[in-house]
Parts: C-alpha cells; sequence; structure tokens
C-alpha cells in the first residue's frame, strides 16, 4: 500500500523535472532589469554626450562670433552672449554660465585677462594672470578665449549623480584686428 503513494510521488517529481514550460518566462524576469538598465543608460548617456557636444558648439559660436569684431559695445556683447543659448536649444539654458575673455600675452607668452564679459557667471578680472595650453603660448598676440558650463541634469539617474556641469573652452584669434577693443557704452 505504501507503494502508490511514493510511486506517484516519484512520477509527479520526474515530470516537474522533466518540464520545460515557463523556462523562458523565468529567464526573461531574469534578465529584464539588466535590459533595463542598458537601455535607459544608453538613453541617459545619448542625452549627456548631446548636452556635451551642444556646450562645445555654443563654445565655439560665442568665441568666433567675438572674433569677427574689431571693437565691442555692450549691445553686441550682450547679443553674442546670448548666442549660446540658441545655439543649445533644444535644451534649456536656464542656469549655463557663457564667459567670453581676451588674453593678452607678453614675449614670454604668458597670458593675461585684458577684459572679460559672463553671463551668468562671474567675468575674469582685468590683469588676471591665465595659464594657457603650450600650443597657444606664442609671444604678443591676443587670443578670445570663450568659456562654456552647461548644469545638465540627468533625467533618471538624477538621484545617484545630482547635477553634472559640463565645460567646454575654446579659443580664436581676432581677425580684424591685432586685439579687440571693448566699449563699455
Amino acid at each position: 500500500m505504501m507503494r502508490r503513494p511514493r510511486h506517484r510521488l516519484l512520477r509527479r517529481l520526474r515530470r516537474f523535472v522533466g518540464n520545460r514550460d515557463g523556462v523562458a518566462a523565468v529567464e526573461f524576469a531574469i534578465i529584464l532589469p539588466f535590459m533595463l538598465v542598458l537601455y535607459l543608460g544608453s538613453i541617459e548617456a545619448g542625452n549627456g554626450l548631446a548636452v556635451q557636444f551642444k556646450a562645445a558648439l555654443a563654445s565655439r559660436a560665442v568665441a568666433d562670433l567675438t572674433s569677427q569684431y574689431a571693437s565691442i559695445d555692450n549691445t553686441t556683447m550682450t547679443g553674442i552672449l546670448n548666442a549660446a543659448s540658441t545655439v543649445v536649444a533644444p535644451y534649456s539654458a536656464t542656469g549655463m554660465i557663457v564667459t567670453i575673455s581676451e588674453i593678452t600675452t607678453d614675449s614670454g607668452g604668458q597670458g593675461t585677462i585684458t577684459w572679460s564679459d559672463s553671463l551668468n557667471g562671474t567675468a575674469h578680472s582685468v590683469g588676471q594672470s591665465v595659464t594657457l595650453p603650450t600650443a597657444m603660448q606664442i609671444a604678443n598676440t591676443s587670443l578670445i578665449w570663450s568659456e562654456v558650463t552647461y548644469p545638465y541634469q540627468p533625467s533618471l539617474g538624477m538621484v545617484m549623480t545630482g547635477t553634472i556641469n559640463i565645460s567646454q573652452s575654446s579659443y580664436f584669434y581676432p581677425r580684424l584686428a591685432t586685439s579687440i577693443t571693448r566699449v563699455n557704452s
């Protein structure tokens, strides 16, 4: 009499072990969180790279616009600084810091700030010493130096990372004169 229940139990155990129904569902349930993290992470990384590209483009655009003048007044400078928000569109320009400065080098290639203006930030002090990249340490010349700092807020990873400041800078030579006169009007 005891053999029958034991025999049934062994038969059910063999059927359970041999049953492959639902294996794909279990595998999917195990892999799904990793797939979602990978997918959402790639979207976030793509957005971050796009913002970094836009910040670099804004930095070059502001330096390029500035380099095309021989003299700049306040109205023109405001327009140049505000052009950066057009460049970063469709991303928000809220909190973006744009600084444009002219650096003049001495006979040893050491740079100092001639003038500086900033949008949403602090301009560099006139006469402030600046360390230039080696290739830019040319004696007795002027350079336009633009800096853009974009406060990138990841949509999904904000809780873990917070705001990430993406900074880009560019150097351009003045095009129409050896240096650009900054007129305060």
